[in-house]
């Protein structure tokens, strides 16, 4: 563990006044990844044996290797695996656990699981089964905060769900609307409708993504707020009736309704505006009879704020919270599980300093999921996963993750690979300190968003804390054109990596200097190497004071990272020259990650306009549509609806124009 940060016996003081251990011998983390690792730590650190669960897909897992007991649930997706309540009590018992804690998504809010588990004769770590169904759903909380007298946007979240009555609604409300799967979170089965025109499609998309995900197809309909921050207040009850919040969250920067950056505290949040959303929050949950840890999420325009929804479980962005306070809150959900009061009251909260997590992504420039091969894995220094409380008198870097090289990333459940924390005296301190971190981080073999997180952290608008909820649909172009500039100028140096002696173009039998090609973000580029640029060391190459990564990705392509810039070049040497700077060919439409075909929208000699959709592929719980970017006709079909497709497969070619 590392010595800057908290030592795995250190305490805060309001955790000294927790009595004796935790009532819980053995503990089942119903999930997977790096929050199960989470969850894992704080428990070996009280003396809590542990229970490790598993699909297939997950058998070489972190998680899995570090419990005391672990049991393979069989199946490759969630449905198979982690969202069988009957193969995971099953499990507990098997294990002999006497408690079960859920982590974050999957079960974690589904009531009937709670239910299940406590009749079971387990300990369940979370709410009551009865406060998740008020406040699980969309609908329910809105009303029941309503008669709380906090504040909700206009809107309809009634039981009526036909398409017809959702129209007038919608029409009765005026666009812009936000379209809601009243189940659920994360972002899906959520719609911008700016024009009610689109509201049919918009329903029917939403509905399809909100059903694959939850289980439940139904909606509510608001009033959309187009430039709000998003800010959420964490709140803790124990059984007793004790209910305090520990501070806010700004949650403003996100990609497809899902957060990427998170902070602590909001730099558009006041003293008086955190005490105003703290009581709505402390309000709400009191209203619903709640224990244990959940978040009230709020849409703030201005010093006007709405309440969005409650979230029933611990959040990915709590490492924050934990931060501000020097508070274990897996420590606080297992404690107050067993019936213990809360360990101090409102006031005796201390908020110091200023945290921020960025959530590192398997996904492409475009926002788009990426499965595959971690084949190079390497954090920043100092990041101690261990070190799961950064408490006030420990400063530093924190990453959560369950990364490791070889691992292979499925597409069978979310794109989020780990998230990386910094706590600072000051903001300024903390952006500057996460940026560098994410520079210094090696993750090769699979598309992921490291650079474009730091790229985001230093952007001017960003830096001023003036980011909301619009903030990526206007900076994500002049931010990927960062990158692209950083990537350009790191070219012949990554193409240097890719030239060395056992590389491919090494091969080449020329003791002369000669010309020699590379292809990158679809063109072809030529450099001159001479014999003895080829005779560097080949392992870790390095250009001037910056040090370069490689892997190969095989037929030709690599992963380059020189310094903070990533690469991905295809080693053209032995293919047809086109020319520098010339583009490659299009024609086709390929799939741009690994996932399941839902439509295919053409047919063979069908005519295509630029920006029609042409088909939508699930992946990592998304639906995403993928369009024509110039107009042609299709000549042939290479797939079929419902297939299985992986990254780059052929999916339909055109006679003429018309790639993605």
């Amino acid at each position: 563990m590392n010595s800057r940060l908290a030592t795995a016996g250190s305490r805060s003081a309001a955790e000294d006044r927790f009595a004796g251990p935790v009532l819980i011998r053995c503990l089942l983390v119903a999930n997977r990844g790096e929050i199960a690792r989470r969850v894992m730590h704080t428990a070996r650190r009280l003396g809590v044996q542990t229970v490790a669960v598993y699909s297939d897909a997950d058998a070489q897992a972190l998680h899995v290797a570090e419990a005391d007991f672990a049991v393979g649930l069989g199946g490759l997706t969630s449905a198979d695996s982690y969202l069988r309540v009957d193969k995971l009590l099953a499990a507990a018992r098997q294990c002999g656990a006497d408690a079960v804690h859920p982590g974050y998504g999957f079960l974690s809010e589904n009531a009937d699981f709670a239910q299940a588990v406590i009749d079971a004769g387990l300990i369940w770590v979370g709410p009551p089964p009865a406060a998740i169904r008020a406040l699980g759903n969309k609908s329910a909380a809105k009303t029941l905060a309503q008669a709380r007298g906090v504040p909700v946007l206009p809107g309809y979240h009634g039981h009526e769900q036909g398409d017809a009555h959702l129209k007038a609604q919608a029409q009765a409300i005026g666009a812009p609307i936000m379209i809601k799967a009243v189940a659920g979170g994360g972002g899906r089965g959520m719609r911008l409708v700016s024009d009610l025109a689109g509201f049919d499609a918009a329903l029917a998309s939403a509905r399809s993504e909100a059903l694959a995900a939850f289980g439940c197809a139904d909606v509510l309909i608001e009033r959309a707020l187009l430039a709000p921050r998003h800010v959420e207040v964490q709140v803790f009850v124990d059984a007793h009736g004790a209910c305090i919040h520990l501070g806010e969250r700004d949650c403003s920067v996100q990609r497809r309704h899902q957060k990427l950056i998170e902070e602590s505290p909001s730099p558009a949040v006041s003293p008086a505006l955190r005490e105003a959303m703290g009581e709505c929050a402390v309000a709400l949950a009191r209203a619903a009879g709640y224990v244990g840890a959940g978040t009230v999420e709020f849409l703030l325009e201005g010093d006007a704020f709405y309440l969005m929804e409650m979230n029933t479980r611990l959040q990915v962005e709590h490492p924050v919270t934990e931060a501000l306070t020097g508070l274990d809150l897996v420590e606080w959900q297992l404690r107050v599980a067993t019936g213990e009061a809360l360990a101090l009251v409102q006031n005796d909260l201390r908020f110091v300093g200023h945290a921020i997590e960025v959530r590192l992504c398997a996904e492409d420039e475009q926002f788009h999921p990426q499965a595959g091969r971690i084949e190079v894995f390497e954090p920043p220094a100092a990041a101690s996963f261990d070190a799961q409380r950064l408490p006030p008198t420990g400063f530093g870097l924190r990453m959560d993750h369950a990364l490791f090289a070889g691992q292979v990333v499925s597409p069978f459940y979310d794109s989020m690979l780990g998230k990386l924390i910094v706590h600072a005296p000051t903001r300024e301190e903390a952006i500057e300190h996460l940026a560098t971190a994410l520079d210094r981080l090696v993750l090769l073999g699979i598309s992921n968003n490291r650079q474009f997180l730091a790229a985001a952290l230093r952007h001017p608008q960003f830096r001023a804390g003036e980011a909301g909820i619009a903030f990526l649909q206007h900076a994500a172009e002049p931010i990927r054109a960062t990158l692209h500039e950083a990537q350009r100028q790191a070219l012949d140096a990554a193409a240097l990596a890719v030239w060395q002696p056992n590389g491919p173009s090494a091969a080449l039998p020329a003791r002369v200097p000669r010309v020699l090609r590379v292809a990158h973000r679809g063109k072809t580029h030529e450099r001159v190497l001479n014999e003895a640029d080829a005779s560097e060391p080949a392992r870790k190459p390095t250009a001037g004071s910056q040090r370069v990564h490689r892997v190969p990705l095989g037929e030709g392509n690599w992963h380059v990272q020189v310094g903070a810039a990533d690469l991905v070049l295809r080693d053209t040497c032995f293919e047809p020259p086109q020319g520098s700077g010339s583009a490659d060919g299009a024609g086709e439409l390929r799939a741009p990650f690994n996932g399941k075909l839902l439509a295919l929208h053409v047919a063979v000699g069908q005519a295509v306009k630029k920006g029609e959709v042409l088909a939508v592929i699930e992946s990592m719980k998304l639906e995403h549509a993928l369009g024509a970017s110039a107009d042609g006709v299709v000549a042939g079909l290479h797939a079929a609806a419902g297939q299985q497709v992986s990254t780059g497969q052929l999916l339909l070619r055109f006679a003429q124009g018309a790639a993605t």
